[in-house]
């Protein structure tokens, strides 16, 4: 269509095609792309932290792009959650009951969720979250030391080395 100045403009509905030789976002490499490399991510909650190790997950590939995040820290019986910027959909591999220290994506609500212990909703000998979420990253180390978490504490993600191999 053409505007007022008798220029042509595209069309609002042309926003959602593309040339075939275009990428989408789900297709671009991300900068510096890392992935078959081990990938790693500080969490720092106050003055606790712990060390992240990212899955091969579109998830993890988008938090992965987007560091560092900072937040404000929530919690839920024994599991901290924050608010991020991101958008991503439910995986098929998302799941409902999770390990401690499994690191959780809530595509619905947009947060990160930790749990290394029952939650409200847990039955005995598991670990259930709100809905199922997308695993990105796993802990190195006990995910225990965020138990003192209080809920208002601030909280970031950002990239980090490997950590040193535990000494025997």
């Amino acid at each position: 269509f053409r505007s007022a100045g008798g220029g042509e403009e595209a069309m609002p509905t042309n926003l959602l095609r593309r040339k075939p030789d275009q990428p989408t976002s789900a297709q671009k490499p991300a900068e510096n792309d890392d992935r078959g490399q081990p990938r790693f991510v500080r969490l720092t909650v106050g003055r606790r932290h712990v060390i992240l190790r990212l899955l091969e997950t579109r998830t993890a590939d988008l938090v992965w792009r987007a560091l560092p995040l900072f937040s404000i820290a929530e919690t839920w019986g024994e599991s901290i959650h924050f608010e991020t910027p991101l958008r991503t959909g439910r995986e098929r591999g998302a799941r409902l009951n999770v390990r401690p220290g499994d690191v959780c994506f809530w595509s619905e609500d947009e947060r990160v969720v930790l749990a290394w212990g029952p939650t409200p909703i847990s039955r005995p000998d598991e670990i259930r979250l709100m809905r199922p979420c997308n695993i990105w990253a796993e802990t190195v180390g006990d995910p225990g030391v965020l138990s003192g978490v209080t809920p208002g504490e601030k909280v970031s993600l950002e990239r980090a080395k490997a950590p040193a191999p535990a000494k025997a």
